[in-house]
């Protein structure tokens, strides 16, 4: 399927949604303010979101990304901090971890729970000098981005040779039956758990969009290309439970070896599949 680019040459990650806001260009301020008005929420959202599980998911996910002791990790949309808290654990530290957000109020509670450093910008133009990280990771914010191609030529430009790279996306469900209940949930139920538990209607706005994000985005296969253009290497997709898709990919270089036993390989089995492209 050919990619469908905007004519500035922009790779969206999704149409524009025209019922949140008019045009592309104003979807970066209407995106940032729905997480400047949650930030304060949005951990305890969350939590019963994903039924306690999101930690253990999100550490593991990394550590079969390969995230180890001593690597120094730039987590973009780091949010509140829910990834970069676990990259903390297995990276050895907050000193290892670089916080990046658009959004002021989500970069406050990240700062505040973890004390990383964090910086406020977006994917598609870093602050960074070249091959300044090991491990680059995103998590549930590629929907999010206004151009994939750009973002992710900025990741490879950042990561130092041989590094690594890691978004974790909800992808939406194949089945009929799996696309149904999670439609529900996401479209109906969290939105309205959320407004009874936090009062707050921009966080109950932001659980709409978000299923409304997840349903329009592009295909899974495209974002594997996109990272292939941009010059990533061995890029690959995991999808566990048939949900939360583990796209990685790594810099054209040596890559950095573990101090210890490395971590066997996981096959495919009822939780995670190796997905072939």
């Amino acid at each position: 399927m050919p990619e469908k680019r905007r004519p500035d040459g922009a790779l969206p990650p999704h149409p524009t949604l025209s019922g949140y806001y008019g045009r592309d260009e104003d979807r970066p301020d209407f995106v940032r303010g729905l997480f400047d008005s949650a930030a304060p929420d949005y951990d305890r959202i969350e939590g019963y979101m994903a039924f306690g599980w999101g930690r253990w998911y999100r550490r593991e996910a990394l550590a079969r990304a390969g995230l180890f002791e001593g690597l120094r990790v730039l987590d973009v949309a780091i949010g509140t901090g829910l990834v970069a808290r676990e990259a903390v654990r297995l990276a050895g530290g907050t000193s290892r971890i670089t916080g990046l957000d658009p959004s002021a109020g989500m970069l406050a509670e990240a700062r505040r729970h973890l004390g990383v450093r964090g910086v406020l910008g977006i994917g598609e133009r870093l602050p960074f000098s070249d091959d300044s990280f090991d491990f680059l990771s995103m998590g549930y914010a590629l929907r999010h981005l206004s151009d994939l191609a750009a973002t992710l030529r900025e990741f490879r430009r950042v990561l130092k040779p041989g590094g690594t790279l890691c978004v974790l996306e909800l992808t939406r469900p194949e089945n009929r039956l799996g696309y149904a209940a999670l439609r529900f949930y996401l479209r109906r139920v969290v939105p309205t758990f959320t407004r009874l538990r936090t009062r707050n209607r921009k966080a109950e706005l932001l659980m709409r969009y978000f299923w409304d994000t997840i349903e329009t985005c592009v295909p899974p296969e495209r974002i594997l290309t996109a990272m292939d253009g941009a010059g990533f290497v061995d890029v690959r997709r995991a999808l566990v439970i048939g949900l939360f898709s583990e796209y990685t990919g790594y810099k054209p270089g040596t890559r950095p070896t573990p101090p210890g036993p490395a971590r066997k390989p996981e096959r495919s089995n009822f939780f995670v599949r190796k997905m072939e492209r």
